[in-house]
């Protein structure tokens, strides 16, 4: 028998099988949310199913989390991201004290402390411009797909500050600065250093290292050092990074069969 945890987030859905005595990882994968997460986690975990050579009967247990977690109709329960995460990235690292997790909509900082458990919490759920959302807006703007962004900051020289603290805001800024001849470059870092500065801020004087990043902007060359020098702490990008909330689940998930 198998179990599977499914991570419904804002952006994407990313599923992850395990075996029931959450040992092994059985097979994973990401898909785009669009508009019915429900019948994309359940394509997904078809398609999952089959790379693992499993089928639907062979599953004992779904655990969902993210924000469509409740549409995930082949779930038996749901559980917090913020649970989830910090049980994938303690499983990985157990040595881990501080979690900063960007998402798609929103970032995170998870405070641990014996045995992963989630002492306190801080979370920037108002604007987007601590997320992934703030860097799909620059790449368009850019003309360029999310990855390649930081290919082109690592060609920054002199990184333009972004003030502004709502996305909407920035995105008539990055527009502004375009238009005065700001080195695309210069703005990218600039946005990356932004991201950084809004993790500091919900940081505060809480944070303990070792620090983990996770989370889908985790992907993004150049963010961990962003924030490394926000944060003045050294920074470990979380193995599989966008999937630590479905590991999270998966894991949890197989601790209800045991």
């Amino acid at each position: 028998m198998i179990v599977a945890g499914v991570d419904a987030g804002a952006r994407a859905i990313k599923i992850v099988l395990l075996d029931h005595e959450g040992s092994r990882v059985l097979a994973s994968g990401v898909a785009d949310q669009g508009v019915d997460p429900g019948g994309r986690a359940r394509t997904l975990l078809e398609q999952v199913l089959d790379t693992s050579g499993a089928s639907r009967s062979d599953i004992s247990i779904v655990v969902a989390t993210g924000y469509a977690r409740n549409a995930v109709a082949e779930a038996v329960t749901t559980i917090t991201e913020i649970t989830c995460h910090a049980r994938g990235v303690s499983h990985l690292l157990p040595e881990t004290r501080t979690i900063v997790e960007i998402g798609g909509q929103d970032s995170k900082v998870l405070y641990l402390g014996d045995r992963g458990i989630v002492r306190d919490f801080a979370m920037n759920d108002r604007c987007a411009a601590g997320s992934g959302r703030f860097l799909e807006v620059l790449a368009s703007r850019l003309s360029l797909r999310i990855h390649a962004l930081g290919e082109l900051t690592a060609q920054s020289r002199a990184p333009v500050p972004i003030n502004s603290t709502c996305v909407v805001f920035a995105e008539t800024e990055i527009t502004g600065l375009l238009a005065i001849g700001a080195a695309p470059a210069d703005i990218a870092a600039g946005v990356l250093a932004a991201i950084g500065s809004r993790v500091l801020a919900m940081v505060g004087s809480k944070l303990m290292p070792p620090t983990v990043l996770t989370g889908g902007v985790a992907l993004i060359p150049g963010m961990a050092s962003a924030l490394r020098e926000s944060l003045g702490q050294p920074i470990t990008v979380a193995p599989n990074p966008q999937l630590t909330g479905a590991l999270g689940a998966a894991l949890l998930a197989a601790d209800r069969v045991r």
